[in-house]
């Protein structure tokens, strides 16, 4: 599930292994493809959070609703992207927006993706090679290898089973068997602050697990044992299968469902369209403190 910079780095001139950027920032949207234009990992695509990673908003779907799948198979596919293929995803982020591609890549059936453990900023601060050049069109990308001529078949079968729709959501919400965990920072699930989202407050009886929780300071996943210990306590018995992962629009929540996943806990679902769903309709109950 994770790569290591030295691993990719032996990795660079492989065909078979195509590396994706999905760094961004949620309060500058086009700060992504700045970075990227400014340096970026030899021949990595850049993945737009916004444009290729989420799909079209009605107002009451999220901020970062599910994509299209046939338009995120095409996306892959037009760079390359078999079903054979190693796929490798990064950011700048601890893996907020690389586990969002992540997470999307399985739900399509494309399982070879795993993500760069430490990111950007562990690639960076070894010293390792960069490109500079801005996003391009698929056919014209700097970094595309003419000998992998682009998989234009790749099949979308996304799985519902990965997923949890807001009924489900408010369906479970007195189950004592399921749990929803929150991946937004403590003040925000309490409802202390809320920087983006027009309500304040969380989901009633979801729990808290702030996505960094799963890092450590240099943006490295901590180990398997530590996670799974503090994953197991949170949920006091409950089965893996039975947890969904939210947080403003589904993005960091990927983080801790990938940390499950990384801990030998298989099988969470995403409430993909999260808070920012949830409070677009008023009926819904909200919690705080």
């Amino acid at each position: 599930m994770l790569v290591t910079t030295e691993q990719l780095a032996a990795h660079l001139d492989d065909s078979a292994w195509i590396v994706f950027d999905c760094r961004h920032d949620l309060m500058d949207a086009a700060k992504g493809e700045r970075a990227y234009a400014k340096g970026h990992i030899p021949g990595a695509r850049f993945a737009s959070v916004d444009t290729v990673l989420s799909g079209a908003k009605t107002g009451r779907n999220g901020r970062h609703p599910l994509p299209n799948p046939a338009a995120f198979a095409g996306f892959l596919a037009a760079h390359g992207v078999g079903m054979a293929t190693q796929v490798v995803a990064y950011d700048a982020s601890g893996g907020q927006y690389a586990a969002r591609f992540w997470w999307l890549a399985r739900w399509i059936g494309v399982d070879h993706v795993v993500l760069l453990d430490g990111g950007w900023a562990k690639w960076v601060a070894e010293n390792r090679p960069q490109s500079a050049g801005s996003a391009a069109v698929p056919e014209v990308a700097a970094g595309i290898r003419r000998d992998r001529p682009a998989d234009r078949t790749l099949n979308a079968s996304p799985n519902p089973a990965h997923v949890w729709a807001a009924e489900d959501v408010l369906g479970r919400m007195n189950d004592p068997h399921s749990a929803l965990i929150d991946a937004r920072a403590p003040e925000r699930y309490r409802g202390e602050v809320e920087p983006v989202d027009a309500v304040a407050g969380h989901i009633p009886g979801a729990l808290n697990r702030f996505f960094k929780a799963n890092l450590h300071d240099d943006l490295t996943f901590r180990s398997p044992d530590a996670l799974r210990q503090e994953f197991e306590a949170l949920l006091a018995g409950k089965r893996a299968s039975e947890v969904g992962h939210q947080c403003g629009s589904g993005i960091t929540a990927c983080v801790n469902l990938f940390a499950m996943e990384y801990a030998g806990l298989r099988g969470s679902k995403l409430y993909a369209g999260s808070w920012s769903e949830w409070i677009a309709d008023p009926k819904r109950p909200v919690a705080r403190g």
